[in-house]
């Protein structure tokens, strides 16, 4: 993953992952309403076209992806050999939790209980928090600043699954954790073009491929930067540019967040289940705020 399309890829994976769950998320709890809401690790397609689209297609594409990226790893992609370095194999067991994930969602979707599959994210979560933090590759300097802001993210979305394990019902817990997924995916791309594009290096810091001799403190091929800066003023300087940055992209998905939660769809349909004489009344709120109520009788 140390090059640029290595992070812009994945990166764009989980952004298109979180903008979907932070969609979906939002639109279950304005439909289902406080009372009924119960928070999911994934959203079934639902085509409103000629063309069908399958139901699973998110775990589809999900276990799809997961597997290539793993298997391009584990080959060391684009030398097509089998590769013994341990962060390749550490960047590939990621990929796999996510391939297991789909796998076994697939596998439970009309079987199992829900609560296991969200014990399931947790558990990816918590190993990829894991391998970041005690990553073979020690980044070191302005790549490892980086990476100690990955952290934050990743440990937020553990926190956040393991919250809607014990409270499935909370809508906070299901928001934030969605919107974690984004921001782990807008984060990549931020590194990538940070880290692994030349135009965009902080000012007096420059690209390299490790830390060894070039001005970062290490003494060993272990500990790997992709950037270096000449001066502690230079460092400090691009430290504080990312800090900028990693607050920037907080504050942008939040403004899209709360935008998503307090836009009104003149188009979404609630359902609000009421007792009225021993039956089950569904109160309909049409577009045009006219209110029809549909009787069922109570079984």
């Amino acid at each position: 993953m140390g090059t640029f399309l290595g992070h812009i890829i994945p990166g764009l994976a989980f952004t298109i992952i979180g903008i979907w769950h932070t969609l979906n998320t939002i639109k279950t709890y304005k439909l289902k309403g406080p009372s009924n809401f119960t928070s999911s690790t994934w959203f079934p397609f639902t085509s409103t076209t000629p063309v069908t689209i399958p139901k699973h297609s998110e775990l589809y594409l999900l276990l799809s992806f997961s597997a290539a990226a793993a298997a391009v790893q584990i080959l060391d992609y684009p030398l097509l050999s089998l590769s013994f370095k341990p962060d390749n194999y550490e960047h590939a067991t990621m990929f796999l939790h996510l391939a297991a994930y789909a796998s076994v969602a697939l596998a439970v979707d009309l079987s199992a209980s829900p609560d296991a599959l969200r014990s399931l994210v947790g558990t990816l979560a918590a190993s990829e928090l894991f391998l970041l933090s005690f990553h073979s590759a020690d980044h070191v300097g302005l790549e490892g600043h980086y990476h100690w802001l990955l952290q934050l993210v990743v440990a937020s979305s553990f926190l956040t699954t393991v919250a809607t394990v014990g409270l499935p019902s909370s809508f906070m817990a299901a928001t934030v954790r969605s919107a974690s997924v984004l921001f782990q995916g807008c984060w990549f791309v931020v590194m990538g073009f940070a880290l692994w594009l030349p135009r965009f290096l902080p000012k007096g810091c420059y690209s390299t491929e490790s830390g060894s001799g070039t001005g970062s403190g290490s003494g060993s091929g272990s500990f790997m930067s992709a950037v270096a800066c000449r001066t502690e003023e230079a460092s400090r300087r691009a430290t504080a540019l990312a800090n900028l940055q990693f607050s920037w992209t907080l504050a942008g998905i939040a403004v899209l967040v709360a935008y998503l939660c307090l836009r009104t769809d003149s188009k979404c349909v609630e359902y609000r289940r009421l007792r009225s004489g021993g039956g089950d009344v569904s109160l309909i709120s049409s577009p045009g705020g006219e209110d029809l109520k549909q009787s069922q009788p109570s079984v």
